[in-house]
C-alpha cells in the first residue's frame, strides 16, 4: 500500500513531556561506547564550560521517539506506513544548545516530504524538540524508506 501523500505538512505535537536526568545521560552514553568525561562526571563538564553534564549528540533521538510515542503521523493507519518494509534512510541534528539535566522537553514532527524513487517512496520528517517554556534545543531531520510500496504507472 502507498503512503498516504495528504500526510505533508502534517505536524503532531508529543503529548507528554520527557525530563532529563544524569542518569539518562549516563546510561546512553555507554550504550553507544562513548566514553566522553563530559557525559558523566560534572566536574569535567564545567572544566569544558557546560553547567552541568551534557547529552551526546545523538540522545535526543531517544526523547524523540519516548515522546512520540502512539500519537504521532506514523502511529496513524491512514499513512500506510507498515514498519515491515521500513528502513533508516538518514538522521541530521542542528543543535541549538546542549541538553543538560533538568531539561523538560517536548517534541513536534512535522511530515516535510514524501516522494517516489523507483519502487520505494521515501519520507522526510522534521522533528523540533523544546524545552517546556519554549525554547528549541534541537531540530532533527529523519528519512525513512518504504520499501516497494510506491505506485507504478
Amino acid at each position: 500500500m502507498p503512503l498516504n501523500h495528504a500526510f505533508i505538512g502534517r505536524s503532531s505535537r508529543a503529548e507528554g513531556t520527557f525530563e532529563v536526568s544524569r542518569e539518562h545521560i549516563r546510561r546512553f552514553a555507554d550504550a553507544i561506547g562513548d566514553g566522553n568525561p563530559v557525559y558523566r562526571d560534572q566536574e569535567a563538564a564545567r572544566a569544558a564550560g557546560y553547567s552541568d553534564v551534557v547529552a551526546p549528540p545523538t540522545f535526543l533521538t531517544t526523547v524523540g521517539l519516548s515522546l512520540a510515542g502512539g500519537n504521532g503521523p506514523l502511529a496513524d493507519p491512514d499513512l500506510g506506513l507498515d514498519f515491515g518494509r521500513v528502513v533508516h534512510g538518514e538522521q541530521r541534528y542542528v543543535h541549538h544548545r546542549p541538553v543538560v539535566p533538568g531539561d523538560v522537553l517536548t517534541a513536534t514532527t512535522v511530515i516535510s516530504d514524501i516522494r517516489t524513487t523507483g519502487d520505494n517512496e521515501v519520507m522526510t520528517m522534521t522533528t523540533t524538540i523544546d524545552t517546556t517554556a519554549g525554547e528549541t534545543v534541537c531540530t532533527a531531520l529523519n528519512v525513512i524508506v518504504s520499501r516497494g510500496t510506491a505506485t507504478t504507472a
